[in-house]
């Protein structure tokens, strides 16, 4: 068995839940895919970091998200590139800023204005998650080259994300959760 059908069969095994559910976007699905439940064991941390770290363009300086499905996405990416000898530190966007202290967007390692960043996101609906950590990232001086997600849901983010100049790269797409 190949690392992407591993982690294809722990999304369909402990992620996906087949039942009508309302989606952060608002929408209403016939299924659910909570990918933290995969993202946050060790396996598959490990298989979505390995997978998305052969993804990534080798001009990036750092991978980021949107919390909080994409904190365990970009920690172990960070881990993992460090054991792989590139160094690919993490970036985590808040939803608001902090409170207190600095009051900023993104947290993690001071970067050069300009540095080249990956965005990530474990699930993409809408593509919304992926756009705000974009632009939060250009307002800090940084430039989303590439963005990632684990899945594709395909209604309408892959369009959305077009439409602002990004090209999502998916793992998965709904088609292989093999649903209706």
């Amino acid at each position: 068995m190949t690392d992407r059908e591993r982690l294809l069969e722990l999304v369909k095994t402990r992620a996906l839940e087949v039942r009508k559910v309302v989606l952060s976007s608002g929408k209403t699905s016939g299924y659910y895919v909570d990918c933290k439940r995969v993202t946050l064991d060790s396996e598959g941390a490990y298989l979505t970091a390995k997978l998305m770290l052969e993804m990534v363009n080798p001009k990036a300086s750092a991978v980021a998200g949107l919390t909080l499905g994409a904190d365990p996405i970009v920690s172990s990416m960070a881990v993992l590139s460090h054991v792989q000898g590139k160094g690919i530190p993490a970036l985590i966007i808040r939803k608001e800023p902090k409170k207190h202290g600095t009051r900023r967007f993104i947290e993690g390692p001071s970067l050069p204005e300009g540095s080249e960043v990956i965005v990530v996101d474990d699930v993409v609906t809408s593509g919304a998650s992926i756009i705000r950590s974009a632009e939060r990232l250009v307002a800090e001086g940084f430039k989303p080259i590439q963005t990632l997600a684990i899945l594709d849901r395909q209604e309408g983010g892959r369009e959305a994300l077009e439409a602002t100049g990004y090209k999502l790269e998916a793992i998965f797409t709904r088609e292989d959760l093999k649903i209706n």
